[in-house]
């Protein structure tokens, strides 16, 4: 048994090289600062929302599978000695609360704020957990494809075939083709975005650099950069940060205030980021349900999912 243990981590070992076209696209695609230019958005002209609206809130609410055989990618319970163990299950339990039972509060704060957000969803939940993005689909949110499984991209030795994987497995569950990309951890190798607009994806949200979407070079044409965030993303806040259970309500309190009042000068996005097994908790949902009702009332403020925004932007470009 040993010897075939140590034979088959061999050849695993093998099936996740690199291969020869992996490193020649790498070797060519362009550096992050060579798809975009430089923009100061003092100089910009200024974007137009409908009506009286003047900032956009993208709520995203992110859905993982974290697979027991692999270290856990993220943890509350820091293993004794330091070393990751494999399995990991005090970790892995964690998250599962969150599948199990903070989604549900999730989905009932939004719905009792008439908000759909969007869902950004590892495809592999529609085979193991189906009812949560059901569930989401029967809310009228947007399912953004947030590769298959939660893994950084960096470790996917073709990443062009977990792409086709991904949507078409989000695509035969929902009915409908992800527009949107998001990776684990926002994470990307350089020819990451060359693949994902291959694929026929028009926006991703990996780049957190602006607070207006931005036009992103690829060999097969441009996509769209709907501003995503790690500022008001719970993992930084309460799982690095470890701050208090309000944090990302008071966080979103002063970024509201500060973007409506640029907003004067030109339309600008604000995204939020959660994760059910910790905003779902019992001690921060509350304070979850609090941001989400001032949110609610403030005049100047509209609700889109990611696809909306990019229509938004493309369509300004058009009238440009």
């Amino acid at each position: 048994m040993r010897f075939a243990t140590t034979n088959k981590k061999v050849k695993n070992n093998k099936m996740t090289q690199p291969s020869n076209s992996f490193l020649q696209d790498e070797a060519t695609a362009m550096k992050p600062h060579e798809r975009l230019d430089y923009s100061p958005i003092i100089t910009r002209p200024p974007l137009k929302l409908p009506g009286n609206a003047k900032v956009v809130i993208w709520p995203v609410v992110n859905i993982e599978e974290w697979d027991i055989t692999r270290a856990m990618p993220r943890m509350a319970s820091p293993p004794p000695g330091g070393v990751p163990p494999v399995p990991d299950v005090p970790n892995w339990t964690w998250h599962e609360y969150g599948m199990r039972v903070g989604i549900w509060r999730i989905f009932e704060a939004f719905k009792k704020y008439d908000i759909q957000a969007t869902m950004s969803l590892n495809a592999k939940v529609c085979e193991t957990r189906p009812l949560v993005p059901q569930t989401a689909l029967d809310h009228g949110w947007e399912i953004m494809a947030h590769c298959y499984e939660q893994i950084p991209i960096q470790k996917i030795a073709d990443q062009p075939a977990m792409i086709a994987k991904t949507i078409e497995v989000i695509q035969k569950f929902s009915g409908m083709k992800p527009q949107g990309w998001l990776g684990p951890g926002r994470s990307e190798t350089f020819a990451t975005l060359d693949y994902v607009k291959e694929a026929g994806f028009r926006w991703f949200g990996d780049w957190v650099l602006d607070d207006e979407p931005q036009l992103v070079k690829t060999k097969h044409g441009p996509l769209v950069s709907v501003p995503y965030t790690v500022e008001l993303n719970d993992i930084a806040i309460m799982l690095t940060n470890l701050q208090d259970s309000d944090a990302l309500f008071i966080r979103m309190k002063d970024s509201v205030e500060r973007v409506l009042e640029e907003a004067q000068h030109g339309a600008k996005v604000l995204a939020f980021g959660v994760h059910p097994y910790i905003s779902g908790a019992t001690h921060r949902i509350k304070y979850f349900e609090m941001m989400l009702a001032y949110l609610r009332e403030l005049p100047g403020v509209v609700f889109w999912n990611g696809t909306q925004i990019c229509d938004w932007y493309e369509s300004s470009l058009q009238v440009k």
